[in-house]
């Protein structure tokens, strides 16, 4: 649940890269200072931080990697602020290439591992405007108050129709998943795919309506169940870049 920008610096100093990363947990400016290589595999940055303290300190490296699919570059950066180890990458949009912008976006790593969510509970409630919904979903061990704001970006059946969105301490949104409507093969019944990443990996829920709910504006998210009731189409290209 991260997100943020990276911006390459003018100078000719060891500062290469100023930014910005957000959380839930946390907003923290974060600097690339360029290091020396033993070798191939090495990381090409230190990445900085300023303490409450006001000291300096190595949070973390990056290296600079080229897409394998489309050739473009970007930066992997692999972090730790106190709350254990995570991984980004800086990308940079088609329209950023194309004007060779010195500006990149933070995004999460897309992980390849799922969260179970057998033990998950949660509440899903359509606003009054903009066509947006208010949520949370929720163990033992996991928290999370989310929005569901519309796609204006879909272009594609399978695009998702909402992007989810959570707030840094400082209210950045941090987007965090995406969220398709759906319809039940077999009751006809509307309902809500949801995919959130997650730092223990992807989490599938699903938002569906009782009978006291059905025709209503909530909706209780329930585990997700891999059965002939969810249509496949629904959930194929689960992605945070759609």
């Amino acid at each position: 649940m991260f997100a943020g920008t990276l911006t390459k610096t003018a100078g000719t100093n060891a500062v290469i890269f100023t930014g910005m990363i957000h959380s839930t947990r946390f907003d923290i400016a974060i600097q690339l200072e360029t290091r020396a290589k033993m070798s191939e595999r090495s990381p090409d940055y230190d990445v900085t931080a300023v303490n409450k303290s006001g000291r300096k300190v190595r949070i973390g490296t990056a290296w600079n990697e080229t897409g394998n699919t489309t050739g473009n570059p970007y930066i992997s950066m692999q972090m730790d602020v106190g709350l254990g180890p995570f991984r980004v990458n800086a990308v940079q949009s088609k329209e950023a290439l194309e004007a060779k912008s010195d500006q990149f976006e933070i995004i999460p790593l897309v992980s390849t591992g799922t969260m179970k969510s057998g033990s998950i509970s949660g509440e899903l409630t359509a606003m009054d405007a903009d066509n947006a919904f208010a949520g949370y979903v929720a163990n033992m061990m996991f928290d999370l108050d989310f929005m569901l704001i519309e796609n204006d970006y879909k272009t594609d059946e399978k695009h998702p129709d909402y992007r989810i969105e959570v707030s840094s301490p400082k209210g950045t949104p941090i987007r965090v998943g995406s969220a398709w409507m759906a319809k039940g093969i077999r009751t006809g019944n509307d309902y809500v795919s949801i995919l959130i990443n997650t730092a223990d990996g992807d989490l599938r829920v699903n938002a569906v309506q009782n009978e006291e709910q059905r025709g209503g504006q909530t909706f209780s998210i329930i585990p997700f169940v891999e059965s002939g009731e969810q249509d496949q189409g629904d959930s194929a290209g689960l992605s945070l870049v759609a």
